[in-house]
């Protein structure tokens, strides 16, 4: 079952989060690999789409924010897109487009940031976003302060957390077939419980010199990735920091943890395809018979056909067909 594990370390700045997606994650592969169109994802894709979905749950984990998280890395490698959405409730779903081949030891710069141009966007899209509110955006390149490429999405994430954030952040993220995982440790503002209630503005002048995050860090930073893989919560947590003082929190699972959901509806395709225009929409049914489209984060396929098409455009509020449109 995937879980979320919150705690803190006691009368400490520090807080942390660890992920594991089971079912959740292994849902998102089997819709992939059921896609006739695509098929599974080349190991070197499933294992960076697995990180970076066990660090978009650790971020949304820590925030209080009614809407969606949206992690996307693009570049000029054959990853030219991975997106992973979460959704207040846990809800998670994610996607990559791949154009051409990928070797079995493809890293992160070889994937997606062959020149050096590639870049991170974090995204926090507001559930019940008012009248012309834009959702809030962040976007670091991929590589660090003296343009060397990073090679790790762990990595890539710290430095956006510093420089957007200004706060000390520690990620430990592993994937394979079966499983996403990752851990998380983070400099909170200020000592003590009031931490949790995230109203306290970060102090910069602790960036990188507070003794019990660099220590508490150095600690976690021990953790490999095949114990990540292998180890269950309990065992990780004893391995790592059995002379710490922990309060740990009710684990979410379940109903209230981490779990599959695709947002995608008949109903936004079609307002999808009422955004290209009557001519455009009764052009495609001309040329193929129906209009097709397919969710790429969940595989489900929306077809419409001459006559969907027809009572499409004669909605209420929608553009009606052209003229010369089939009938």
């Amino acid at each position: 079952m995937s879980e979320i594990h919150k705690f803190l370390f006691e009368g400490l700045p520090v807080r942390g989060v660890l992920v594991r997606l089971t079912d959740a994650w292994t849902e998102v592969l089997r819709r992939r690999a059921a896609n006739t169109s695509h098929g599974a994802y080349p190991r070197p894709v499933q294992n960076l789409l697995g990180e970076m979905t066990a660090a978009a749950m650790l971020m949304q984990s820590c925030i209080k924010f009614d809407g969606a998280l949206v992690l996307q890395i693009f570049g000029d490698g054959p990853v030219k897109l991975a997106v992973v959405e979460v959704q207040p409730d846990f809800g998670v779903r994610a996607t990559a487009t791949v154009h051409g081949s990928v070797r079995d030891d493809a890293s992160l710069s070889q994937l997606v940031n062959l020149g050096n141009a590639g870049r991170c966007a974090i995204t926090l899209d507001p559930q019940n976003r008012q009248p012309g509110q834009q959702p809030y955006q962040g976007v670091v390149p991929l590589f660090g302060d003296a343009h060397e490429k990073l090679e790790k999405i762990s990595d890539v994430l710290q430095h956006y957390m510093l420089r957007s954030e200004q706060l000390d952040t520690l990620l430990v993220l592993a994937s394979d077939a079966q499983l996403a995982a990752g851990l998380l440790i983070q400099r909170l503002p200020m000592l003590g419980s009031g931490n949790l209630a995230g109203t306290q503005a970060a102090n910069e002048d602790e960036i990188g010199i507070n003794e019990h995050y660099n220590r508490i860090a150095l600690l976690a930073a021990s953790l490999q990735r095949e114990e990540l893989l292998t180890l269950d919560v309990d065992a990780i947590l004893h391995r790592l920091f059995w002379q710490e003082d922990l309060r740990r929190f009710e684990p979410l699972q379940g109903t209230r943890g981490p779990h599959f959901s695709c947002t995608c509806s008949r109903e936004r395709v079609s307002k999808m395809l009422i955004g290209l225009g009557a001519d455009e929409a009764h052009a495609i049914v001309q040329e193929r018979g129906e209009v097709e489209v397919g969710c790429d984060f969940c595989g489900q396929q929306y077809r419409y056909d001459a006559v969907d098409v027809i009572r499409m455009f004669h909605q209420p509020g929608a553009t009606p067909p052209a003229s010369n449109a089939v009938q």
